[in-house]
């Protein structure tokens, strides 16, 4: 158990809107840390269910409540916590999130002086608490360059899972505000300290739950969010490794496209594989050309069924 003077101590940040139903269980799994040093800040955006209720159940001067109004930005409310943080290292906790009990533990037993940032495997879990038919999140360990990797082969570090030096955190600046990029807001801001630190710690060991629900981030479009928090790093690629970079970019909105058609969302998937043209390689064209035709001949299809 960690409750020395010497261990540093850990500023969890946890932003919520109308988690009244969730957010009594992410606090406990705080406050039931093995590792003791800690602070909770939660963030909440004016919620109007009972958040504020559930909240006050806990008795815990190691708790701050701070109320904002983010527009609808998430980051705000991380920024929020951060600037209100003491501790030496930050922990993020979506508020319908949970950890298990050696999470801060375990991460801090494996952080050296070196370590910038600190993230891990997740179960993911389903309103019934049961496990989802994909059960696990399993993170992988970043190549170096770590930008590199991160641009090429995508965001692998779930926000819930990461514990990072706040000093890194205000050295970039911390996360980016634009609307445009709400559900990658944290991948932007892996990518804007892989710029300046290489030294990224993975644990490959399932140390907490990610709630996947109706109204999570996770079941949304995250395609254009996706290709707002990548941007401002493209211009420094080689033109090799921004090819690549594209070639990815490209298979995304391919995949997001087949979603799209297969919820008999023709248009869209119409529009979407039309971005998928220019940026393909040979075999992937060519499943893009197909996929462009079957969902122009849909389309064509509803329009003259309407006459």
């Amino acid at each position: 158990m960690s409750d020395s003077i010497d261990s540093p101590l850990i500023s969890v940040v946890m932003p919520s809107y109308n988690h009244g139903n969730f957010i009594g269980r992410s606090i406990q799994s705080v406050l039931s840390q093995t590792y003791k040093n800690i602070e909770l800040i939660i963030v909440d955006n004016n919620s109007t269910d009972d958040t504020d209720e559930v909240i006050t159940r806990f008795s815990d001067n190691r708790i701050t409540l701070l109320k904002i109004q983010n527009n609808g930005v998430i980051a705000a409310s991380r920024n929020r916590g951060i600037q209100a943080s003491a501790g030496e290292w930050v922990a993020f906790l979506d508020s319908d999130d949970w950890w298990k009990t050696d999470k801060l533990e375990r991460c801090m037993a494996e952080a050296t002086p070196d370590t910038a940032l600190i993230y891990h495997d997740m179960q993911l879990v389903d309103e019934s608490l049961e496990a989802s038919g994909d059960t696990h999140s399993k993170s992988r360990r970043l190549c170096k360059p770590v930008l590199e990797d991160l641009l090429i082969n995508g965001n692998t570090i779930a926000n819930s899972s990461v514990v990072v030096r706040k000093s890194i955190l205000l050295e970039v600046k911390g996360l980016d505000e634009e609307a445009g990029m709400v559900g990658c807001e944290d991948y932007n801001v892996w990518l804007k300290i892989a710029r300046i630190s290489e030294n990224f710690l993975y644990i490959p060991e399932y140390l907490g739950s990610y709630l996947y629900h109706s109204d999570g981030v996770s079941r949304k479009d995250m395609i254009l969010p996706r290709e707002a928090a990548m941007k401002p790093f493209l211009q420094c690629l080689s033109k090799n490794i921004l090819n690549k970079v594209r070639l990815a970019q490209t298979k995304k909105r391919y995949s997001s496209g087949r979603v799209a058609y297969a919820r008999k969302d023709y248009v869209i998937a119409y529009r979407k594989f039309i971005d998928c043209v220019a940026n393909g390689d040979l075999i992937l064209t060519a499943k893009v050309v197909y996929m462009l035709v079957m969902s122009g001949i849909r389309v064509f299809m509803r329009k003259i069924s309407r006459y």
